[in-house]
């Protein structure tokens, strides 16, 4: 891919990708995927995010046919249907990602539905995918607790994916939707010193960016934040529960995908109801700029009064197992 590139060496051109997936098709969005990142790349991006959940969906407005203790068959169904397309590591999906970032020659991070591959055969969990532009998967990051009705679909992730990597632009990592209301979660990440803060998410509400502003100021980091746009015509027809719909609006998920300064000001967004592609150059001097006067884990920190212990053991059902003998 040709990229054209900053004069400016302190500087990196970032890429917030909010779009739609193709709803319970994982090979039909990884190809929207491939196509958006090519995209991105070709405006100079170094960088590139995509929202929560995005391969194969964040299934807004189903609730699968559950009630307090009540299950249905089309429920069933439906899930059968989000678990087949779920995303399995290693697997043919992880390989094209792959593929893409190292032609792209980018840092892609895509949030997708990650099936466990390791423990059990029904576990889904929502997790963020960190690939190279070497092409190589770098690292994931499980959300540590689904919100509300999410905690009938996904597993609960654990201190081991706690991810945050080495990039020649900054430590880069984050957190997904409502964990960045945790504040221990975000100090963790603060701890980390991450500077590249992504929070891929699929809460579309105006509050939102009070929180993404937020987090930039307290952690004095650039802020990636991005989100879907989904319209109920883009869901499937055939599904078993598609009668939970009729009372949904039109617009699904407005968006609101937004670019951060350690500052707390917009670098770019926020956009509603539309896809788009958002691109800001990041001054990579502003983050100690910005930490001159407040610094979370450094000068304004008071480790004599506070302390934070992360557990970054990994916590499969055989750990729990030995644990309990």
């Amino acid at each position: 891919m040709g990229v054209t590139l900053l004069a400016n060496e302190n500087m990196v051109r970032v890429a917030v990708v909010q779009a739609s997936p193709i709803i319970m098709e994982r090979e039909l969005t990884a190809d929207k995927v491939v196509a958006l990142t090519y995209q991105a790349a070709d405006k100079g991006s170094k960088i590139v995010l995509f929202p929560e959940a995005f391969i194969p969906a964040y299934p807004r407005g189903l609730n699968f046919g559950t009630a307090v203790g009540a299950r249905s068959q089309a429920g069933r169904e439906d899930f059968a249907s989000y678990w087949k397309n779920s995303v399995v590591i290693p697997g043919p999906t992880i390989d094209i990602l792959g593929e893409t970032a190292r032609k792209a020659g980018v840092f892609l991070i895509v949030g997708v539905i990650e099936r466990d591959n390791e423990y059990s055969a029904g576990t889904l969990y929502c997790t963020t995918l960190y690939f190279g532009p070497d092409g190589q998967l770098l690292g994931k990051h499980r959300k540590l607790k689904p919100t509300a009705s999410e905690r009938l679909i996904w597993g609960e992730g654990d201190g081991s994916t706690l991810t945050v990597l080495d990039t020649p632009y900054g430590k880069l990592g984050g957190l997904i939707c409502w964990e960045n209301y945790m504040p221990l979660a975000r100090t963790a990440m603060y701890s980390k010193g991450v500077t590249l803060y992504v929070a891929p998410t699929a809460d579309a509400r105006e509050v939102w960016q009070s929180t993404i502003r937020h987090i930039a100021l307290e952690g004095r980091c650039f802020v990636l934040s991005c989100n879907q746009f989904v319209t109920k015509d883009m869901y499937p027809k055939d599904l078993a529960c598609y009668d939970e719909l009729a009372l949904a609006p039109e617009i699904m998920c407005r968006g609101g995908s937004a670019i951060i300064s350690p500052l707390g000001d917009y670098l770019a967004g926020p956009v509603f109801d539309q896809e788009d592609i958002l691109i800001a150059d990041l001054d990579l001097d502003m983050i100690p700029q910005s930490r001159f006067d407040f610094d979370v884990v450094g000068h304004y920190a008071r480790p004599d009064i506070f302390q934070l212990t992360i557990n970054e053991e990994k916590q499969g059902t055989r750990t729990r197992m030995l644990k309990n003998r």
